[in-house]
C-alpha cells in the first residue's frame, strides 16, 4: 500500500510540475525555447496524428503499458463508468514517471476528451489497475464543458460554422481529428478550439448529470441558463494553424478573425482567446505555440456577454 502511495505521489508531482509550466494559452512556456524551424521534432499539423507524443520519464512505463493494453483499457473504462457514470473509448496510452496517462473520449453526449492515470511499479513491473485516478477537477471540468455545449448547442454551432467556412476560404487549418483523440484532454473540443471552465457555476450541471447520466439536452436546458454564469467562467481558446509550411502567421488575417469574433452576436456567452500558429507542431509535446505565434488572451480576452 505504501509503495502504491509513493508511485501515485510521484506521478502527481510530475503532472503538477507540468501544470506549473502552463501559460495562459494552455501551452508550456518552455515550449517557445524548444521550437525552431529546423527542429526535427516539428511536423506539419496536417500530418500530426499524435504519434511520437511523450511525457517525461515515460520510456519504461510506456513499454509495460503497451504490453498490458487490454488490462489497462478495461480498468480505465470501469473507472469512468463507476465514478463518472460515463462510457468512454480509450484512444491512447502514454507512459510517464510512475504510471501511464490514458487518453479517452466519451461515447455520445456529453461529448468530451480527458485522461486518467494508472500507476505502474517499474521495479515489480506491476500495473495497479485498482488504483486508477485522475487529476483533481480534470474530468469534472471536461464533463462540465461538454454539458455546457449541450445547453448552448445552437450558439456553439455558430462558432463551428464560422471556423469551418474560414478554413475553406482562408489559408488556415486546425489539428487533425486523430490528434484530437490521441493527445487531447481538453474537455469539449474540436480541431479548431478547446474549452475550460473556472469557478463553480457549472456544478449544477455536473451534479444533475451524475444523478441522471441519461439526461437529455432539453432537460439540461431547463435547469441552466446564461444568467447563471459569468462570461469569464468559461473560455473558448480558438487555436489555429497556417495551412502551408512556409507561411508565417498572417497578422492581417489574425486581426480579421479577432474583429469577426468581436462583432458576432450569436456566440455563446464566454471569454474567447485566439491563437494563430505557423504550420508546424511539436510531435513530442503536441504543441504548436512558439515565438512567432500571434495571440490575444489574458488579460485581453474577448468577452462576449
Amino acid at each position: 500500500m505504501e509503495r502504491v502511495f509513493i508511485i501515485c505521489l510521484a506521478f502527481f508531482l510530475f503532472l503538477a510540475g507540468c501544470s506549473n509550466l502552463q501559460s495562459e494559452n494552455g501551452q508550456p512556456d518552455s515550449a517557445k525555447a524548444e521550437h525552431n524551424n529546423k527542429d526535427d521534432r516539428l511536423v506539419s499539423v496536417q500530418d500530426y496524428t499524435g504519434e511520437g507524443y511523450t511525457l517525461r520519464d515515460g520510456n519504461k512505463t510506456d513499454k509495460i503499458a503497451q504490453e498490458n493494453k487490454e488490462e489497462i483499457t478495461e480498468a480505465v473504462e470501469k473507472f469512468f463508468l463507476e465514478k463518472y457514470k460515463t462510457e468512454v473509448i480509450v484512444h491512447n496510452m502514454v507512459g510517464a514517471s510512475g504510471g501511464v496517462s490514458v487518453y479517452v473520449e466519451s461515447i455520445g453526449e456529453p461529448h468530451f476528451y480527458t485522461f486518467a492515470i494508472v500507476p505502474i511499479d517499474i521495479s515489480q513491473k506491476k500495473i495497479h489497475t485498482d488504483k486508477v485516478w485522475s487529476q483533481e477537477g480534470q474530468v469534472e471540468n471536461a464533463i462540465k464543458t461538454a454539458l455546457f455545449a449541450m445547453v448552448f448547442d445552437k450558439e456553439i454551432a455558430v462558432l463551428d460554422k464560422y471556423l469551418e467556412e474560414l478554413s475553406k476560404t482562408e489559408p488556415i487549418t486546425g489539428r487533425t481529428q486523430e490528434a484530437l483523440k490521441r493527445v487531447s484532454a481538453a474537455g469539449y473540443a474540436t480541431p479548431f478550439y478547446y474549452t475550460n471552465t473556472t469557478g463553480d457555476e457549472f456544478d449544477i450541471l455536473l451534479d444533475h448529470y451524475l444523478e441522471n447520466p441519461n439526461v437529455s439536452a432539453n432537460e439540461i436546458k431547463n435547469i441552466f441558463t446564461s444568467e447563471m454564469y459569468t462570461a469569464n467562467s468559461i473560455t473558448f481558446t480558438i487555436y489555429l494553424y497556417m495551412k502551408e509550411e512556409n507561411l508565417e502567421p498572417d497578422n492581417e488575417l489574425f486581426e480579421r478573425i479577432l474583429s469577426d469574433i468581436v462583432e458576432m452576436e450569436e456566440l455563446p456567452k464566454a471569454a474567447y482567446s485566439v491563437i494563430l500558429n505557423d504550420n508546424l507542431i511539436n510531435k513530442k509535446s503536441g504543441i504548436g505555440y512558439k515565438d512567432n505565434s500571434l495571440k490575444r488572451a489574458t488579460p485581453n480576452k474577448i468577452i462576449k456577454e
